[in-house]
């Protein structure tokens, strides 16, 4: 395990940040964008009851377009690509 400024584990950051960076990859891909597209990827956690629990929120940046919102009611580490392409396909 390594260990933060604080002692507390980065493992978790480490893993959440490879999921993140696949997501990008394959949404760049899915989706035909060019480099200069920027992509960011953040999980929510909602404690609110009506809310879906951990939802994987994807915004895709592409210069001279209105920034694209996609949400997924999975968390990054449950997000297949197959998943991913059903939450895209609208943009496709």
């Amino acid at each position: 395990m390594r260990f933060g400024l604080f002692g507390k584990g980065n493992d978790r950051k480490a893993e959440g940040a490879g999921h993140a960076a696949r997501i990008k990859a394959e949404t760049r891909e899915l989706l035909g964008l060019p480099e200069a597209a920027a992509i960011a990827v953040n999980e929510i956690l909602c404690a609110d009851p009506a809310c879906p629990g951990t939802e994987t929120v994807i915004l895709v940046m592409n210069p001279g377009e209105k920034t694209r919102a996609f949400k997924a009611q999975l968390a990054m580490a449950e997000l297949t690509r197959e998943a991913l392409a059903a939450v895209l396909a609208p943009a496709r």
